[in-house]
C-alpha cells in the first residue's frame, strides 16, 4: 500500500524502488506513525489538525516540494479552514500571534536551521504558545522537512 512519501515521490506500487523501500517495513511504518502523530495526534495540545496541515503545506512549499504541498493543501482544504489558517498555509507573515510566531519558526527552521536558537523558543512563548505546543510545533517542522528530503532523494533515485 502506498503512503504519503510513495505518492509524493511518484513511486508506483509495482516499481523496483517501491519494493526496495517497503523491504524496510519498520521504517515505512514508523514514518507513517510519525506522520499521524504530528498531523493528527490524539492530544493536539491546542494545535488542531488544520493548523498542522497549514504548517506542513508551508514547509513543503519552502522546500519546493510541489507534490507534498499539493497533498497537504488537499487535506487542508477538505477541513474548510478559516482565513487565518489559510494565511498560514499561503506563506503570509502578516498574521496575528500565535500564527505569526509559528510561521517565523517554521520558516527559520526550514530555511536556515543553523540560525535557530533558544531566542526563537522564547519568542514562541511570548507569542502565546506553551511548552507542549512548542514541542509539538518543533516535531511537526522536523518531520515535514524529513519527509521533503526523503521524497527528494527517492525522486533522484527514480531518475
Amino acid at each position: 500500500m502506498q503512503d504519503t512519501i510513495d505518492i509524493a515521490a511518484g513511486l508506483a506500487s509495482d516499481s523496483r524502488l517501491f519494493t526496495l523501500r517497503h523491504e524496510q517495513a519498520e521504517l515505512v511504518a514508523g514514518t507513517q506513525a510519525c506522520q499521524q502523530a504530528v498531523l493528527a495526534p490524539a492530544d493536539c495540545h491546542g494545535l488542531d489538525t488544520a493548523v498542522r496541515l497549514a504548517l506542513a503545506h508551508r514547509i513543503a512549499v519552502l522546500n519546493d516540494d510541489e507534490a507534498l504541498a499539493r497533498l497537504y493543501a488537499d487535506s487542508l482544504h477538505a477541513l474548510a479552514p478559516d482565513s487565518p489558517v489559510l494565511a498560514l498555509a499561503e506563506g503570509r507573515s502578516d498574521m496575528a500571534e500565535p500564527f505569526a510566531g509559528m510561521a517565523r519558526q517554521a520558516d527559520l527552521a526550514t530555511m536556515d536551521n543553523a540560525a535557530a536558537s533558544e531566542r526563537q523558543l522564547a519568542a514562541l512563548e511570548a507569542a502565546g504558545l506553551d511548552r507542549p505546543q512548542i514541542v509539538a510545533l518543533s516535531e511537526l517542522i522536523a518531520f515535514v522537512n524529513y519527509q521533503c528530503r526523503i521524497t527528494a532523494g527517492l525522486r533522484l533515485l527514480k531518475e
